[in-house]
This record gives structure tokens, sequence and C-alpha cells, in this order.
């Protein structure tokens, strides 16, 4: 007959108890989310400049390049400005959700 060691039931039961309570914790730490800016954004506008003896034709072209490329570095600028205040309000929306966490406590304590 095999010996019956009597604590092997409290162990039995102290274990599940201890791994739910382990469950229940909130992760330790979690960096706030970041967001990737869009390739047009990080790209320096370049605008075209009037050759060393401009005709009245080069300026007509450079008028109308110049303000083509004012257009797309706008918009680039407006996509940057874009990103950037949504991942402020996302970091906002975390650093809000994480103070209204409660505390981290452990099981005994």
């Amino acid at each position: 007959m095999t010996p019956i060691i009597r604590w092997t039931r409290f162990v039995l039961l102290g274990l599940p108890i201890m791994t739910a309570s382990c469950a229940t914790l909130p992760p330790q730490s979690v960096q706030p989310p970041r967001l990737i800016l869009p390739q047009a954004a990080t790209t320096a506008c370049i605008l075209p400049r009037l050759p060393a003896a401009p005709t009245v034709a080069d300026l007509e072209v450079a008028y109308g390049e110049r303000g083509a490329r004012l257009v797309a570095c706008e918009s680039a600028r407006a996509l940057a400005v874009e990103t950037l205040l949504a991942e402020r309000a996302l970091q906002d929306r975390w650093h809000r959700e994480v103070e209204a966490r409660p505390p981290r406590t452990g099981w005994l304590w």
C-alpha cells in the first residue's frame, strides 16, 4: 500500500487559486501607442528655381510647377499634422486608461 501524504490535497486546492489570482493581474508595463509618419510627410519640399537668364516661358513653367509643388508640400504637411494629432489623442486615451486602472495588488499582498 502506498502512503498518502495528507498535504497533497491542500496543494491541489491552492495551486488553481494561485494561478487564477496571477491571471487577473494587469500587465506590468505597456508602452503608449506610436504612429509612423508616412513617407510623404517626411520628404523635404524642393521647389524649382529659375535659370540664370529666365525667359517668359521659363517664368510661366516655373510658376505652374512651383504652385503644384506647393500644393503637394501643403498636403504632406497637413498629413504630418494629422498623424501627430492622432498619435497624441491615442497617447492621451492610453494615459487616461492607465490612470483609471486600480492599483496592482497581488493575491496575498
